[in-house]
């Protein structure tokens, strides 16, 4: 049974490339998301670091950065309350 399910993930996967890579406005959807995907990263390595607020490490994981690339400025806002106030 895993093997099916492998061989559709796979499959699927290749589809979705075909797809991703024949359409032309996939290059600027791609483009876009894999800048906000970098500057949520470096957004967040830099609040780290910096010290700007004591005591405060927002840990860099996919859930993190997601977060981040979605929500934009206030997604780090709300990373930094969930951080200080409820952890």
């Amino acid at each position: 049974m895993k093997t099916v399910w492998l061989s559709i993930l796979v499959g699927s996967s290749l589809l979705l490339l075909l797809v991703l890579f024949r359409s032309k406005l996939s290059w600027g959807w791609l483009r876009g998301f894999a800048l906000h995907l970098v500057a949520a990263a470096g957004l967040l390595y830099l609040l780290n670091y910096a010290g700007v607020i004591p005591d405060l490490y927002i840990p860099l994981n996919p859930i993190t950065i997601s977060t981040v690339v979605v929500l934009g400025v206030p997604g780090v806002a709300l990373m930094a309350g969930l951080q200080l106030f409820v952890l």
